[in-house]
């Protein structure tokens, strides 16, 4: 009998765990899991060094240790958005992955809906169920065309408005987004924007790939800059994403005081606070961005390139990815019957791991054609798995 609580008895164990374990078991390379197999930036860990040997053991403030709030929100402003207080506006958390429970489990109470769009990070999906609220899913939908110049996932206005109802107390928007490497658009953002103040709903903007985006077409845009939206906004972003260092789990939470009071009742009873030395680091990490950013993109569009010439090579039809560092793929014509069959397959027997995403979608059968990689990885590690894939075929699936 499962000791497990009826809560999370449907979500079962982590896909990100499982397609990992998978991978070291065979010796594949590991493109399932959304981490670098590389170092973060010196600046980051002297300023975590230099912690440490200064003496801060203990638990910082609540709400941030002061030099990281304020290197928030310097990097805030430096980026084009309008000024904000380090200690009113910002909270840290231990990863944008707290910081998204803290949010939801702030501000929605039991019988509250939540609009997702999906695929989804999965623990959008989990931290509603943690608050007993419902989850109302939106479709990103594939192009119809990949290889169209602006193609991209989209989502359909009919079914945005279908979603909002008046128990509707969130929309959750993740730009740039996993697993699709889409850029939400301005005139997406702002029919977002629009709904959300005429159903009194607030945003909560995951943008940990801020800084991850390809296109100077499809630059990132921050829900929180449009015209009446820093009120009814919860922004997230973290350290991991940008500075390739995702085992230090420290994140934030950019608000408004009403809604920054929200995400801290809750935060304040998960890790109380994020580990004071990597607060340290990551506040160092901000204050000395130097080109880091800009050379992680020059890398990883590179990777994205091969990868996707040679998932096409091997006879699957590539989404393309704008942002982030995963792109999907449609693995229909290799003859697998479902996304699991064929990601198994995949690491077990050609040696290269994704994640089979129908576990991102409300219904899984959704995703059944789909295989989502990441390209965030040395390029010898890129093209190690880009000579594995010359052994995908079609026969290989029979």
């Amino acid at each position: 009998m499962s000791l497990v609580s009826h809560r999370f008895r449907p979500f079962g164990g982590s896909i990100f765990a499982e397609m990992t374990a998978l991978s070291n078991k065979h010796g594949a390379v590991n493109l399932s899991q959304g981490f670098p197999d590389f170092d973060g930036p010196a600046a980051a860990k002297d300023g975590a060094i230099h912690a440490i040997n200064a003496g801060h053991a203990q638990y910082g403030r609540m709400i941030g240790v002061p030099p990281l709030n304020q290197a928030i929100a310097v990097a805030w402003e430096r980026d084009g958005r309008p000024a904000i207080d380090p200690d009113a506006h910002i909270t840290v958390t231990s990863g944008c992955s707290e910081g998204i429970v803290a949010a939801i489990l702030g501000l929605l109470n039991p019988g509250d809906e939540l609009v997702v769009f999906e695929p989804f990070f999965d623990f959008y999906v989990t931290a509603a169920a943690m608050a007993a609220a419902t989850p109302r899913f939106v479709t990103l939908h594939p192009p119809r065309n990949p290889a169209a110049p602006d193609a991209a996932f989209s989502f359909d206005e009919s079914e945005l408005r279908a979603a909002i109802t008046p128990r509707t107390r969130a929309i959750v928007v993740n730009t740039p987004h996993n697993p699709t490497g889409k850029v939400f658009t301005r005139d997406e953002l702002t029919l977002i924007a629009t709904l959300a103040q005429q159903h009194n709903a607030i945003v909560i903007t995951d943008e940990v790939y801020e800084h991850l985006t390809y296109e100077p077409r499809l630059p990132h845009i921050s829900i929180a800059t449009l015209p009446g939206m820093w009120e009814r906004t919860i922004t997230l972003s973290s350290l991991g994403k940008t500075f390739s260092l995702t085992g230090w789990k420290v994140g934030w939470a950019i608000a408004p005081e009403p809604l920054s009071a929200a995400v801290r009742a809750a935060h304040q009873f998960l890790t109380f606070c994020a580990a004071t030395p990597l607060q340290h680091g990551a506040a160092a990490a901000l204050r000395n961005p130097g080109s880091y950013a800009a050379d992680l993109r020059t890398l990883f569009a590179a990777n994205r390139d091969l990868l996707t010439d040679a998932l096409r090579r091997a006879g699957l039809t590539v989404f393309p990815s704008h942002a982030t560092y995963f792109l999907m793929a449609d693995h229909s014509a290799l003859g697998f019957p479902d996304d699991r069959a064929f990601c198994t397959h995949l690491t077990a027997n050609i040696g290269v791991a994704a994640i089979p995403p129908s576990v991102f979608y409300a219904d899984p059968t959704h995703g059944r054609a789909l295989a989502r990689f990441a390209f965030c990885k040395k390029r010898d590690t890129i093209d190690q798995a880009v000579q594995r894939l010359s052994n995908l075929t079609r026969r290989s699936a029979t």
